[in-house]
């Protein structure tokens, strides 16, 4: 895949003791430095354009390490994480247990860069603690959406490594008051009325890979409501799909968008990662033209001239 340079334009930096807010002259987006952090703050993007704003927790929240197979170390939980046996490879989730980042902040001609940092500390059985992650978001003028993407460099040699991440986010509503209904591009539109009541991830709506059958675009959105009327969409975007590796959307006083990658063979020093698209479409074709443009970028490098999908 070759190297794609992005254009943007000039945005303002606002920078406060526990946050700071990016804007451009379409988006709003808060990065918490305390608290629950990683990704984009809690109902933390704007939408200039239509007054709205996410639903749930953050936007591209980062979870932590895990393998497949059941250990005894307390992570398996049917209501929370379905009947699909897993176990913690590193911990702890950074998004609730982090308590605080480092935002580093890159300034472009013409893009503004936060650059986030974290080495887990908390080992599973029979794994070592040291693994780092990394997560860029990227934001420009003229566009409703953000780019982002994550590296995760392991301190183990594991057969099957994946990581857990909120992708878009969570969905907070009260019976479907929110949002009009939600469109994963594996399994096509879905109306509030199927999340009136709880369901475990493994029950409805389960996305698994198979090799063979990679879906041609990996998109996961809601469309919320604006005065009680279908309002525009807030999509998630893993531009190459072959990366995910399991995704669920299911009920649990909230919907749930977990989103789990990679799920290979990663040798200790070896790192890996995939990159997004999050923000805001007026329907499923843009979100779809969108999507093919970046298709198959799994990067992004960044430095004070330019950054760059990879």
């Amino acid at each position: 895949m070759a190297t794609l340079t992005i254009q943007g334009g000039e945005i303002a930096v606002r920078e406060a003791d526990d946050h700071l807010v990016i804007e451009t002259d379409k988006l709003e987006a808060r990065i918490n430095k305390r608290g629950y952090v990683s990704g984009v703050a809690r109902q933390g993007l704007l939408d200039k354009q239509t007054g709205a704003r996410d639903l749930g927790f953050g936007l591209h929240v980062m979870d932590f390490l895990l393998a497949p197979g059941k250990r005894e170390d307390g992570y398996v939980n049917h209501k929370l994480h379905g009947k699909i046996e897993k176990h913690y490879v590193e911990g702890p989730q950074i998004c609730t247990q982090a308590k605080q980042l480092t935002p580093e902040i890159i300034r472009g001609p013409d893009f503004v860069a936060v650059r986030l940092r974290f080495t887990f500390h908390q080992p599973g059985v029979g794994y070592q603690a040291g693994s780092t992650w990394e997560q860029t978001l990227v934001f420009q003028n003229g566009v409703r959406y953000f780019f982002s993407s994550e590296r995760i460099t392991s301190a183990n040699t594991v057969d099957a490594l994946f990581y857990r991440i909120d992708m878009p986010g969570h969905l907070k509503h009260k019976a479907g008051d929110s949002f009009d209904r939600i469109w994963l591009s594996y399994v096509g539109e879905i109306p509030a009325s199927e999340f009136a009541t709880d369901f475990a991830p493994d029950e409805r709506f389960l996305y698994q890979r198979r090799e063979d059958k990679i879906p041609d675009r990996m998109i996961r959105a809601y469309q919320v409501k604006l005065a009680d009327k279908p309002g525009p969409w807030l999509a998630g975007m893993t531009l190459d799909p072959a990366a995910t590796s399991e995704a669920w959307c299911h009920e649990r006083g909230y919907i749930c968008f977990i989103e789990e990658l990679h799920q290979r063979q990663v040798k200790r020093g070896e790192s890996f990662g995939a990159a997004y698209i999050v923000g805001w479409f007026d329907d499923i074709p843009h979100m779809k033209a969108t999507y093919d443009q970046y298709k198959g970028r799994s990067r992004i490098d960044v430095d004070e001239q330019r950054f760059q999908l990879k």
